[in-house]
């Protein structure tokens, strides 16, 4: 995905800032990352306060292989299906990973 169509989906949010990191792309909001790219998709950042209404959403959730075998999960979930074409969706979707953001830098 490139930076301009990433710029887009956070558009509600303000400036947003794209690293390149781990094979994809970190992307940060007033200095916090709030989202990562992998393999050309997006995925939130959610935490204990969010990660249920990205599941009842239907989002799945990410992890990735570790030693031995065993699935690693992570704080990211991928964006719910309904936001891709209603911007005021992906707006609350991008707006809570935000927040979840913020909450874990205390």
């Amino acid at each position: 995905m490139d930076n301009i169509d990433i710029e887009e989906m956070f558009q509600s949010l303000g400036p947003i800032t794209i690293k390149r990191m781990f094979g994809g792309k970190g992307i940060y909001h007033m200095g916090r990352i709030l989202a990562l790219e992998v393999d050309d998709e997006i995925l939130l950042k959610a935490d204990d306060a969010s990660a249920s209404e990205f599941e009842a959403a239907g989002a799945r959730r990410w992890a990735y292989e570790g030693k031995k075998g065993k699935a690693i999960n992570m704080p990211y979930w991928s964006i719910p299906d309904d936001a891709f074409d209603d911007p005021d969706e992906m707006a609350r979707w991008v707006r809570l990973a935000y927040e979840a953001a913020l909450r874990s830098d205390k």
